[in-house]
């Protein structure tokens, strides 16, 4: 995303350095960032809504379907999902891209999941379809819906239906008690490893 300068900022909306002080002070216009010098920046989006330019970047907002599975050993599902998903969206009459992602749905670096989590924090997604709630993310999916909420956009769940597999979530736990285990030292992490060990 673009950053101002606040007299950049200034000189683009036709107000005062001091206005934009004011403003800040007042609660009325608060920059996106101070930087550690003190100096205030004012981001792209702001510009576009001071200049009342909302609207039109809205029309210019992507419509993404987002497909995961967790292994590579799940491709065909992948391509099923995907064809489920784009189905749909055709059927509503939607213009999209396919964001895919093959990876845990705890695993939160995924190449697919941060591209579209870069999309969405520079406004250029207005709506993100997918074919189950889990696979967009398995835990903390409110933290992502505030995140869309924030940047104006709207996810959209194809089956609201439970469908998770039960290998799937079984790999899941198993990562999540791996990842925890690799903390404890001593007992702890040998009883650690003989949970993991009979979860597998």
């Amino acid at each position: 995303m673009k950053y101002y300068s606040i007299g950049k900022f200034a000189k683009l909306i036709g107000k005062t350095t001091q206005t934009l002080r004011n403003w800040d002070r007042e609660g009325t216009l608060k920059p996106h960032h101070i930087a550690n010098s003190g100096y205030r920046y004012y981001s792209q989006e702001q510009l576009n809504y001071f200049l009342g330019l909302k609207q039109e970047k809205q029309l210019n907002k992507k419509t993404i379907g987002y497909c995961r599975v967790s292994s590579h050993k799940q491709k065909d599902d992948l391509l099923r999902q995907v064809d489920n998903v784009k189905t749909y969206m055709y059927s509503k009459g939607y213009q999209f891209e396919i964001i895919t992602d093959i990876g845990s749905g705890i695993n939160y670096n995924k190449k697919g999941l941060n591209q579209l989590i870069d999309l969405i924090t520079n406004s250029e997604v207005d709506k993100i379809v997918i074919l189950y709630k889990d696979r967009l993310i398995r835990f903390g999916y409110e933290l992502i819906e505030n995140l869309c909420n924030k940047y104006g956009t709207t996810i959209e769940i194809i089956d609201n239906t439970e469908r998770t597999g039960e290998q799937e979530l079984v790999e899941d736990m198993i990562q999540i008690v791996t990842v925890f285990s690799a903390r404890l030292q001593g007992k702890r992490a040998n009883k650690a490893k003989k949970m993991i060990k009979e979860f597998i």
